[in-house]
């Protein structure tokens, strides 16, 4: 089994001097100011001039940026950081080319993320201190976590979050990370509200609903803020206090994604979930706040990049997939299945169903036809009847590339979808 190198960052709570601190503002500040101005120079050169600009323009207009005597401060900081700003402007508008994103939007003082990135040539590594460029003393970084033997930040990023903490990010080539040892383990993933997810084992990992845990002090603090006079100190300080109920939230949900996410990839060679789209989803009003607190996307985004780790495989099948309303045993789909319906039985084979297992059993049979030939998982067009059971067994059929059952009905359909050993419970 050979080494891989995986890029990894490190993220470390520190607590900067007065002169640091003070720093680190105009760096943010002067990063904010350089990627504003050279967004709205390409901008304009596309507006006027049908004309695209490119990082090295932009980079020799930062230079004829600090010589002008408004913004001569812009040499007062690590030219690094502005820099690097630049090239993430870069990276927004090959991301929106490539339809990827949308276009870069401007950076404002009080909703974007305060951060600087600092490359080799502006921070000194040395006996596990940290020191920055433009900084006499290092960093005040409480190492949580030791970085892996033998490595070297390549890059540093500095922020601060709305609630006033300073973060450090330190990028390193992590070679104690290696694939696992194949197994035959496979679980299918259903996400959910009342259970953030169900797996095709039968198993229902709760939802830790951190956002409700905190849900009514949030509402006082909010409610408290709303009274306060624009532009006031006691405006600030209780914004503060809405910012530090925020951030335990995210960091609670947090941990425990990484959690699951990092059993599930541990336990199983093959992970297979649902291509949803949280987007449209978030469009339920009665389910939104619900939605956005178990943090679907940022479960599958966890699972993707662990899986790439550590050499699992990973299947996300069609959204339009009607996993909860096929039955796992015969195959026959159901004409409608309300969202309130929990347990419903099968018409066809007389199966008991909890609708998030059945779901999750069917997900996963479904991903291991993808993982065995490629081939698409698409939603069932008829909904009814002997023929639903025939069609989806076909489907299957198909997607495995064995003979499909002629005329032996829907019960024969399911033994040719069991023959297959692709049942999970």
């Amino acid at each position: 089994m050979t080494d891989q190198h995986v890029k990894r960052a490190f993220k470390y709570r520190f607590y900067p001097t007065t002169e640091q601190a003070e720093e680190l503002f105009r760096t943010f500040g002067c990063v904010r100011k350089v990627y504003n101005m050279a967004l709205d120079a390409r901008s304009r050169a596309w507006t006027d001039e049908s004309r695209r600009i490119s990082y090295a323009e932009t980079s020799a207009m930062l230079t004829e940026w600090k010589r002008t005597e408004a913004l001569a401060y812009l040499a007062e900081v690590s030219s690094v950081p502005l820099q690097q700003s630049l090239r993430h402007l870069q990276a927004a508008f090959t991301n929106f080319f490539a339809k990827r994103s949308q276009y870069p939007r401007f950076k404002s003082k009080r909703k974007s993320r305060a951060a600087a990135e600092y490359t080799r040539s502006a921070f000194k590594w040395r006996d596990g201190q940290l020191t920055l460029a433009k900084m006499r003393a290092p960093l005040d970084v409480r190492w949580s976590r030791p970085l892996p033997d033998g490595t070297q930040p390549s890059t540093v990023t500095v922020s601060r979050d709305a609630a006033g903490r300073w973060f450090v990010s330190l990028l390193v080539e992590d070679t104690t990370v290696r694939p696992l040892p194949a197994d035959g383990n496979t679980v299918g993933v259903d996400v959910g509200i009342s259970s953030l997810v169900t797996l095709s084992t039968g198993e229902k990992v709760a939802n830790p609903k951190c956002e409700r845990r905190d849900r009514a002090r949030l509402a006082v603090v909010q409610k408290d803020l709303a009274r306060k006079e624009n532009g006031s100190r006691n405006q600030a300080k209780t914004r503060l206090k809405v910012a530090k109920i925020h951030a335990r939230i995210a960091d609670r949900r947090r941990d425990s994604l990484h959690k699951l996410s990092t059993r599930l990839v541990q336990e199983n060679q093959l992970v297979v979930i649902e291509d949803l789209g949280v987007h449209n989803l978030l469009r339920n009003r009665t389910l939104a706040r619900s939605i956005s607190d178990a943090a679907w996307a940022e479960l599958r985004s966890m699972l993707e990049y662990k899986c790439a780790w550590y050499g699992r495989e990973i299947v996300a099948i069609d959204r339009f997939f009607p996993s909860s309303k096929t039955c796992s045993t015969c195959g026959l789909i159901r004409d409608e299945l309300k969202l309130g319906v929990r347990e419903w039985a099968c018409e066809g084979c007389g199966t008991w169903h909890d609708r998030d297992h059945n779901a999750a059993k069917n997900i996963l049979t479904a991903g291991q036809a993808v993982s065995a030939c490629g081939a698409g998982v698409r939603p069932q067009r008829s909904s009814s009847g002997r023929a639903v059971g025939d069609e989806a067994g076909k489907t299957m059929a198909r997607a495995v590339g064995i003979p499909a059952p002629g005329g032996a009905g829907r019960c024969q359909t399911a033994n040719s979808w069991n023959a297959m050993d692709f049942s999970t419970g």
